[in-house]
């Protein structure tokens, strides 16, 4: 598949990037020579391999919720440089 100057500039309008005419030839032959590895891929027999998410055979670990004591809010307020109404007091950012 040929890939166009014109593509390429069109693919750089919408990814708002700013492509010299010298890089259009540049982008225009490797996104062609992307495409023709692509191809290759797709001529692969992979009939016979089951479709997978992840290589590896991994599942996600999870543990039961369980109510636990934690810190008292007093102990964790002690060394705090400013404090208010049982809460850490910190300076306002505005950017």
């Amino acid at each position: 598949m040929a890939i166009s100057k014109d593509t390429v500039k069109y693919v750089a309008h919408l990814a708002r990037i700013r492509l010299k005419p010298e890089e259009l030839d540049v982008f225009s032959v490797q996104l062609e020579e992307i495409l023709k590895y692509m191809e290759k891929l797709n001529e692969a027999e992979v009939s016979h391999i089951p479709p997978t998410s992840h290589i590896l055979s991994l599942k996600n670990v999870f543990r039961a919720d369980q109510v636990r004591p934690s810190l008292d809010v007093d102990a964790v307020l002690e060394n705090a440089p400013k404090k208010k109404d049982r809460q850490f007091s910190v300076p306002k950012v505005i950017a």
